[in-house]
């Protein structure tokens, strides 16, 4: 088995459009990965349209971050060739990479993309060191381990297949049910495939026992009055365990959450690139600043924290049987996209604020600065007391200094 060497490895962020990519780039990611308009696993996000995506990649490529375009749907017959017509597309706008878990897909972009890398999605089951060889053989630069993987399997897997094999780990977001992703009681539900990336998500339904000699009798699995989530897991989060990824060998960390808004993707950004470059610099400096990444982590939208299969399998408290809410700590208002002379922030306004509430100014430092809104105009100059219509353009003066890609949030 090879020697693993501790390196630094690259921090994959998710987006679901061309603003969270830009927000995915200045708050810190070596690389972002998003779905195009079709054959991803996240139908109901908004994706980028081909135009966004080569607007995307240029923006990305100004600032060294790559961009890892996702395919890995399970494909049926007539999904092929509307694949091929796909790749001749991504072929002029050169993504970094391609996100793959179809043998028959892998194959076309083989013929049609062969100079573009091809990265195997955790969707193909990735579970052992052979398999990583076999992809290599195929030409794969990386292969997604499965999340029912831990850290010891990963460091094994590390040790048996070739340098140059790049392992890609998911270190933060949602848990499936069901063995990476591969999941039917969407399909049996609802007729939408979450193999085919229109999930509904029935893990996080609530459901009871029926007897049969009752129908229509619920009887509650779990017993108190709101019934029970049988199927609900927490989110991951290693943000504690930096000094155990890094020792793992793992070449890329990877937060979950291509249907997030930006203020998601900046959070888990900001605060991920400080742990891992705090950590490369010292166990004792990131050990120093732990409450700062637990107090920042805690500001994502999430169901609760579990470091799901890392450190064996997971005890009986991964499951979360009350509710299926997210923890909200923010309210995401809006990025600012631009400062006139004025100082004023032009936004396009995400989610209601007025004149004179208290919000908060996140900045890609890290550093976070507490504002009391001043004025509000709208596009034609007009000023208003309030924003309450979603994706109006607003401008918006503090009495804090604004700058491009600041995030304005309230606290809930």
């Amino acid at each position: 088995m090879r020697e693993i060497r501790r390196k630094k490895p690259e921090l994959l962020i998710p987006a679901n459009n061309l603003e969270s990519l830009k927000i995915a780039v200045i708050y810190g990611a070596d690389a972002v990965y998003v779905g195009g308009e079709a054959y991803g696993l996240r139908a109901k996000a908004r994706n980028l349209s081909m135009d966004d995506l080569r607007e995307g990649i240029s923006f990305a490529h100004k600032y060294g971050v790559k961009v890892y375009v996702t395919a890995n749907i399970l494909a049926h017959n007539q999904d092929l060739e509307g694949v091929r017509a796909y790749f001749q597309e991504l072929k002029e706008i050169q993504p970094d990479a391609l996100i793959i878990s179809d043998p028959g897909i892998y194959d076309i972009a083989c013929e049609i993309c062969p100079k573009i890398e091809r990265h195997i999605s955790t969707q193909a089951n990735n579970t052992n060191y052979g398999t990583y060889l076999f992809w290599h053989r195929m030409g794969a630069k990386r292969v997604v381990s499965a999340r029912e993987l831990s850290l010891e399997e990963i460091r094994e897997i590390r040790g048996k297949i070739p340098a140059d094999m790049e392992i890609e780990s998911f270190i933060h977001g949602a848990m499936c049910i069901s063995y990476s992703g591969r999941c039917l009681l969407s399909n049996y539900f609802t007729g939408r495939d979450a193999n085919q990336g229109a999930c509904t998500h029935p893990c996080r339904w609530k459901y009871a026992v029926v007897e049969e000699q009752r129908p229509g009798e619920y009887l509650p699995v779990y017993e108190n009055d709101r019934g029970t989530y049988l199927f609900n897991s927490k989110d991951l989060c290693m943000i504690e365990h930096m000094d155990d990824l890094l020792e793992a060998g793992i070449d890329s960390l990877k937060v979950e959450g291509r249907m997030r808004a930006a203020l998601y993707v900046a959070t888990a950004a900001r605060t991920y690139r400080k742990a891992i470059d705090d950590c490369m610099e010292s166990v004792e400096k990131y050990q120093a600043n732990m409450d700062w990444y637990r107090e920042q982590i805690a500001c994502c939208t999430y169901r609760q924290f579990t470091t799901g299969f890392f450190y064996g399998k997971p005890d009986e408290h991964t499951q979360i049987y009350e509710d299926n809410t997210y923890a909200k700590g923010y309210t995401y208002l809006g990025y600012v996209e631009s400062v006139d002379s004025q100082g004023r922030g032009r936004i396009t306004q995400k989610n209601k604020f007025s004149v004179g509430d208290a919000i908060e100014i996140m900045k890609p430092d890290g550093s976070n600065r507490s504002a009391v809104v001043q004025e509000l105009l709208d596009e034609e100059g007009n000023r208003r007391e309030s924003a309450p219509h979603s994706r109006e353009i607003l401008y918006v003066r503090l009495d804090e200094d604004l700058d491009p890609y600041d995030i304005l949030r309230r606290e809930e």
